[in-house]
């Protein structure tokens, strides 16, 4: 004599089950879709891939009147804590750049992408412009 066993399935009682599998299926099939190569042949030079509307640093403009909000990417070289926030050095292959956020998280070498407005702080000294472009996390 073998024993068997009962599993509950009341919870299908008076329900079909093709719902279910509608459904797992559904998200299966979402959960495959999202794993897919979203990333541009443009950025391949760069350690991370992200979207097209990455700007090189190498192309924000010395200008003072440009407060243009862009994305950058690139690898933490410096930080430096402010009063309430933090600046960091971000590198990129086509230059550096320094970025003013609330994040304290950010370890030196760590690879980031922040989204911005560009600033430029006037620093004149001994008759010399030493300003500097840099960018405000937005």
């Amino acid at each position: 004599m073998q024993k068997t066993r009962n599993f509950p399935l009341s919870f299908l009682c008076g329900h079909s089950i093709f719902p279910y599998r509608l459904g797992l299926t559904f998200f299966l099939v979402a959960g495959l879709c999202s794993c897919g190569n979203l990333t541009s042949p443009s950025l391949s030079k760069t350690g991370l891939k992200f979207g097209t509307n990455v700007t090189p640093i190498g192309e924000i403009k010395l200008k003072q009147d440009n407060q243009a909000i862009v994305y950058i990417q690139g690898q933490v070289e410096k930080q430096a804590p402010l009063i309430k926030q933090w600046a960091y050095k971000i590198n990129d292959s086509t230059g550096k750049i320094w970025v003013v956020t609330n994040q304290k998280n950010l370890g030196e070498g760590s690879q980031v992408v922040i989204k911005g407005k560009v600033r430029y702080r006037s620093i004149p000294l001994a008759g010399k412009e030493l300003g500097e472009v840099y960018l405000e996390e937005e």
